[in-house]
């Protein structure tokens, strides 16, 4: 075992109480960097990572896990607890798992999102669970007067070795929330671990299938109103005038009236990202009602100027421009390659230049991505019920406690007395991180005076932002006569933020090496899509190298192969954020799954790999193209996360990955026409159907003990680049510009 220190004043750490009724109630503040030095022994610093949860053990002997981050499918309301339990030494069968409310004075970073959950809690949450289990074993030594020494568990039971004295949890605990915070405490081997590493069911998976009411969408409280906004047709306009003279005598409708979610003068922080902060409020006693009227409503819109907003990223202040004017597709196109020309290096290596001048060979490619609209199937909702100056809310987010603060400042309300319940998430990934709904809501609470249950139709959401940004990167690479890779040049860019990770794959692996990344700025608002970025660049990177494999005549493979050993016996710059090592094992394996080299008669493969958030993805999918139809028949897909909680739950999260990303790949795209979206329902915004998933994943993890990292995202931006590869197999053509489907038809 890991013998930690804990020198650190009781409050800073744990926060002991007995329940009523006899028992322990153990709070821990989580550290997300804690880890053990080389000699394996833990200095707790006095200052905590803010992230909370909570252990209660009643006098029977049950254990309640209280999960702190919210949960939106990525199953940590299982994982997490797990970990906890792992350490304590719990009996699984007799733990109940709770979602904690919002409580910014004990948990901070108390959100989700980045696949960081797991990894940032890892240590801590270990920490939690063997503390518990040492006061336990302290109880126990004093209460059968014997060394603490002596004592050792099994789950959920403490056991003397030299009397066979036996007792359970329960029967230690209020004594054990007397006892002073241990100084040492054990945290067990891997070796050791009876939860960790074994599958374990969802614990909501009966509440879902029975379908309970665990989601936003599903909240109710006596005596609410509904409530639906109208925002502008397009972005660039703004709310002139309005005539509801009509719509409000309706049957049902209460008041329909102007809000303003942010105030002009209003500092937003990164996710206070919103396209119109001047709307149409609706309420009324039903959504079939409101949604009646909101049909009635007669607004005049008109286009704003450019203007100013302020923004804190946290580690900078700026003020950020919006331009004016209702933009479209073809003019967006033209203003990035303008921008493209005017590129800024953020990362050169050697001489790049001279190489491509010397190359035997040049290969130069450009790959576009359009917009992308998240289309979750829950529609934005939250309760909000303002009363003078205390605030209850409910509903689905990711980041409950930045959007708490933000309401705090809206409505003028201490954040101490707003109070926020974290429903289940019914689809996010970056979507519910800018919950501006919630704050809507609650202005309307507020000028209503009544609780009230903001919902959006599919359209509002769909047309109203918070898109994955329209992006372009032109590669080249340079081959000397002997098919050697000697240069690599990327330009990327996008509206309004850049795809590039310099200093990622294969950075490190080329002598010559330049990057370089612009942005085009826009009125329409973009955020955090499933793997940021990443979703995009892997695969136009991936794509474009699988290009450069076969130019240079090597195996797809094994040119990433080769890459990755110059990376690692070689490295070139210091700032690569990827171990080569790492990603070729991920390969080698994929390359033994997959039983690559080996062909199947009108089968058709494509391989792709990829490092973000932490951990290592590689794919191959097998597919074939029958009367222009694709059809995935296999995908194999690698994946180093480090020690894998939940073995089964891991494999679900990676084969939604590749759902999502195959069904993006083929048919994702959103376009703008005078400032408006091409597209507001699924009638025209083309999703993938259950007949066009693949036939069958195979998943496979590297087998290792390191401390795990994040897996929510990273198996989803290979598998955009492995499908490319492959339908250029199938097909004879590359495919430079999503969707994929677009351009097989063409």
């Amino acid at each position: 075992m890991t013998t930690l220190n804990s020198k650190l004043n009781r409050r800073s750490f744990l926060k002991v109480s007995a329940l009523a009724g006899g028992g322990m109630m153990l709070s821990f503040n989580l550290l997300a960097s804690c880890k053990p030095n080389s000699e394996e022994t833990l200095g707790l610093p006095k200052e905590w990572f803010k992230l909370n949860g909570y252990i209660r053990i009643g006098e029977n002997g049950l254990v309640t896990l209280m999960s702190p981050n919210p949960e939106g499918g990525q199953n940590i309301k299982t994982s997490m607890p797990m970990i906890v339990a792992e350490e304590l030494d719990a009996d699984w069968t007799k733990v109940i798992v709770e979602q904690a409310p919002l409580d910014t004075d004990n948990f901070t970073r108390q959100y989700i999102g980045g696949s960081q959950a797991i990894r940032m809690g890892w240590t801590a949450l270990r920490t939690a669970g063997a503390t518990a289990r040492q006061l336990l074993i302290n109880a126990a030594a004093q209460t059968w007067k014997v060394p603490a020494s002596e004592i050792r568990t099994e789950p959920g039971f403490l056991i003397h070795t030299g009397s066979n004295k036996k007792a359970h949890y329960g029967e230690m605990a209020t004594l054990a929330a007397t006892l002073p915070v241990p100084e040492e405490f054990k945290l067990k081997e891997i070796k050791d671990f009876k939860i960790i590493g074994t599958s374990h069911k969802n614990v909501e998976a009966k509440n879902i299938v029975t379908g309970k009411p665990l989601f936003g969408i599903d909240y109710k409280k006596e005596g609410m109103l509904f409530a639906m906004i109208i925002h502008p047709p397009a972005h660039g306009m703004k709310l002139k005038s309005i005539d509801a003279a009509t719509a409000k005598s309706l049957p049902g409708i209460r008041d329909i009236f102007q809000i303003k979610s942010h105030q002009d003068e209003y500092e937003r922080t990164f996710f206070d990202t919103t396209s119109f902060t001047d709307l149409v409020a609706i309420v009324g006693n039903s959504t079939w009602e409101v949604m009646k009227a909101k049909k009635a409503v007669n607004v005049e819109w008109e286009p704003f100027s450019t203007f100013e907003e302020k923004r804190d990223w946290g580690s900078r202040k700026e003020n950020r421009t919006i331009p004016a004017g209702l933009e479209n597709e073809p003019e967006q196109r033209q203003k990035m390659a303008e921008a493209s020309k005017k590129a800024k290096t953020v990362r050169k290596d050697g001489d790049p230049e001279t190489a491509f001048k010397q190359a035997a060979k040049v290969i130069e490619r450009t790959y576009n991505g359009p917009f992308l609209a998240h289309n979750c199937m829950e529609p934005m909702n939250f309760f909000a019920h303002v009363q003078g100056d205390k605030v209850d809310c409910a509903g689905p987010l990711q980041k409950p406690e930045l959007t708490e603060q933000a309401l705090s400042s809206r409505l003028g309300i201490p954040v101490e007395n707003i109070n926020i319940e974290m429903t289940r998430l019914g689809g996010g990934y970056g979507r519910r991180s800018y919950a501006h709904w919630l704050i809507e809501a609650a202005v309307i609470s507020q000028k209503m005076n009544a609780p009230i249950k903001l919902i959006y139709a599919r359209e509002d959401d769909m047309t109203g932002g918070i898109y994955r940004p329209m992006y372009q990167a032109t590669y080249r690479a340079a081959l000397d006569k002997d098919n050697n890779l000697i240069g690599f040049h990327v330009n990327a860019g996008g509206l309004v933020e850049p795809p590039l990770y310099a200093n990622r794959f294969p950075a490190g692996a080329v002598e010559n090496y330049w990057a370089e990344e612009w942005t085009v700025p826009s009125n329409i608002t973009v955020g955090s899509f499933r793997a940021p970025r990443s979703n995009f660049i892997a695969a136009a990177e991936q794509s474009f190298i699988d290009e450069v494999a076969e130019a240079a005549d090597k195996d797809p493979i094994e040119f990433r192969l080769e890459l990755l050993q110059k990376a690692k016996d070689k490295p070139v710059g210091e700032n690569n954020d990827y171990d080569a090592e790492r990603f070729a094992k991920v390969l080698e394996l994929l390359k033994e799954k997959a039983n690559w080299g080996q062909t199947q008669s009108g089968i058709s493969r494509g391989v792709s790999a990829y490092f973000c958030h932490n951990s290592y993805a590689a794919q191959v999918v097998d597919l074939k193209v029958e009367n222009g139809k694709v059809q995935v028949e296999k995908v194999i897909q690698t994946v180093d996360c480090g020690l894998v909680v939940n073995p089964d739950a891991a494999k679900n999260l990676c084969e939604g990955a590749v759902v999502d990303g195959i069904g993006t790949a083929l048919f994702g795209e959103l376009k703008f026409e005078n400032g408006a979206p091409d597209r507001s329902n699924f009638d025209r915004y083309r999703m993938i159907r259950m007949t066009e998933a693949p036939k069958a994943i195979e998943t496979y993890f590297v087998e290792n003990q390191r401390d795990p990292t994040g897996l929510g995202e990273p198996a989803y931006p290979p598998v955009f680049a492995a499908l490319a590869n492959a339908l250029y197999q199938a097909t004879g053509k590359r495919l430079y510009d999503q969707p994929f489907a677009k351009q097989l038809e063409s």
